[in-house]
């Protein structure tokens, strides 16, 4: 079992069946799933992409400044964040939401020490508005994120359960990999996710899990390390 687990959950995992916006019942099921982790006694942090709320790539491709739409969407991500702290607040367990932004009347302010802090203090740590900075990801920041905590496990949740060697939307015959290294995400371009985060991961030897969030369970057998979905790793 990892001791440690940041979970980087796509924002548009939590549509649902919804076009637009946050589903109840969605971020419902994954809050109990994360009460269920917290159980085991594995501290867990989290990092929410804003794509249900908010896509920039449309925005800037009318004119919008990429900066400001980065920053957009960086907000967006607060606004997920703050729903899910919600949800599991609910529930009665314990949740804080860290910003890279300040704005101090709805989150803390994102603090290494502190956030290490809050997870050794038994409560989900909630990481939002990315990096703080323009032009990085939420993978990014996820990556970011799990290396600063020494995190022992990444975990990418989706809609996919894994990596395939072409995409499975446009490919009946597609093949999902059970077991890649970095430099093959790297060299077959297969998307996971940006450059950055990928490259970061390998440098600091930070193993990823990408696995379907809509499966039940998935999360805790990971966490278990039991296999799921498709484990990276840094090739030595």
């Amino acid at each position: 079992m990892y001791p440690r687990v940041l979970l980087k959950i796509s924002g548009e995992a939590l549509l649902g069946q919804t076009e637009f916006g946050i589903d109840p019942a969605i971020i419902q099921r994954i809050a109990l799933e994360i009460q269920d982790i917290m159980k085991l006694g594995v501290q867990l942090a989290l990092v929410i992409g804003g794509g249900n709320l908010f896509r920039g790539t449309g925005l800037t491709a009318n004119g919008i400044d990429r900066v400001s739409a980065d920053y957009i969407g960086m907000l967006a991500t607060v606004m997920n964040s703050l729903a899910m702290q919600d949800a599991l607040q609910k529930i009665n367990t314990e949740t804080r939401v860290m910003s890279a932004i300040q704005m101090g009347l709805i989150c803390e302010e994102y603090t290494r020490r502190k956030a290490i802090s809050h997870l050794q203090r038994g409560r989900v740590v909630i990481f939002a508005a990315g990096t703080g900075n323009p032009f990085f990801t939420t993978d990014t920041a996820a990556s970011l994120r799990a290396i600063e905590i020494d995190a022992k496990l990444l975990v990418k949740a989706t809609k996919v359960d894994g990596v395939y060697d072409t995409d499975p939307l446009k490919n009946p015959t597609a093949q999902r990999l059970t077991r890649l290294t970095y430099n093959d995400i790297i060299s077959r371009q297969l998307g996971v996710m940006d450059t950055t985060a990928v490259v970061l991961c390998r440098d600091n030897n930070m193993p990823l899990r990408v696995l379907d969030l809509n499966k039940m369970g998935t999360l805790k057998r990971a966490v278990m390390g039991e296999e799921e979905g498709t484990f990276i790793y840094h090739e030595v």
